[in-house]
């Protein structure tokens, strides 16, 4: 009986749970929705200067244009490419440097202050120097897309190796692991978490990094975009090139959830 009672409890709770994410989901579609709506009846009305902020009929029929004729296609596979590959690089780089942080106080203790300075430091402005010394290209966007996340990730995953439970690696040490097994078995399993929630925020960054490396440098991408729609005051482009930024920001961050639910499951 009592176990009966148990799983009928377990099943209202997982239908609550169910009930509020359709809740969510509804009320976040119902948001965008009134949204584009407003902004298409603010423009259409010209509420707002149509020339200035475009309309979402206008962008749709851009996009569609220019997704036709292949155009946007080879745009959005750029920048794709050097954000996915700047976040990947900028995300494993500051892991590693969190990890050689945590198995050395000296060298931790010595590299503090130069953290926080860099952290202080506005990456953007790198930005000239990094394509002067790297030369115009993929490359120096890809570095710009990574140095503006990889010195968050290692204060933020450095900071959770230090906050991981003292009594976890007290109970290794009685057994005689060595550092190296300490960071395998206690510190790098309970900073999951905390990594992943670094990867949410390092999307943003990685694409901030990239859009600004090809404002300066690309001919090509969707930075590229919105430069050449100031230039000739297209600002149909412009919009439609954050839409599409917007959209793909979102399916990468939705990826990270992904992996973070599938590493939840099957670690916990």
């Amino acid at each position: 009986m009592g176990a009966h009672s148990d799983q009928h409890l377990f099943e209202q709770y997982k239908q609550q749970i169910k009930r509020e994410k359709k809740i969510v989901f509804t009320w976040q579609l119902i948001i965008l929705v009134g949204f584009f709506s407003m902004w298409e009846i603010m423009s259409s009305m010209r509420w707002i200067d149509p020339l200035i902020f475009s309309s979402p009929s206008k962008i749709f029929t851009n996009l569609s244009s220019k997704i036709l004729d292949g155009s946007m296609i080879i745009h959005t596979q750029v920048t794709l490419f050097e954000t996915v590959l700047g976040f990947i690089i900028g995300t494993i780089l500051g892991i590693i440097i969190a990890s050689l942080l945590w198995s050395s106080t000296r060298f931790a203790n010595i590299m503090d202050p130069y953290l926080v300075i860099l952290n202080a430091m506005p990456k953007v402005a790198l930005g000239p120097i990094i394509i002067v010394a790297i030369g115009p290209g993929y490359m120096s966007i890809i570095t710009m897309g990574a140095i503006i996340s990889v010195i968050i990730t290692t204060l933020v995953v450095y900071s959770a190796f230090r906050e991981v439970d003292p009594n976890y690696t007290k109970v290794l040490k009685s057994f005689g692991a060595s550092r190296g097994q300490l960071f395998k078995e206690a510190i790098f399993p309970a900073t999951l978490p905390a990594m992943i929630s670094t990867l949410k925020v390092n999307v943003g960054l990685s694409w901030v990094g990239v859009i600004v490396g090809e404002f300066l440098v690309s001919k090509e991408g969707l930075g590229y975009l919105i430069v050449y729609g100031f230039q000739v005051f297209d600002f149909t482009l412009v919009m439609s090139s954050l839409i599409l930024i917007a959209i793909f920001a979102a399916i990468m961050y939705k990826l990270v959830e992904k992996i973070e639910s599938w590493l939840i499951k099957n670690t916990g």
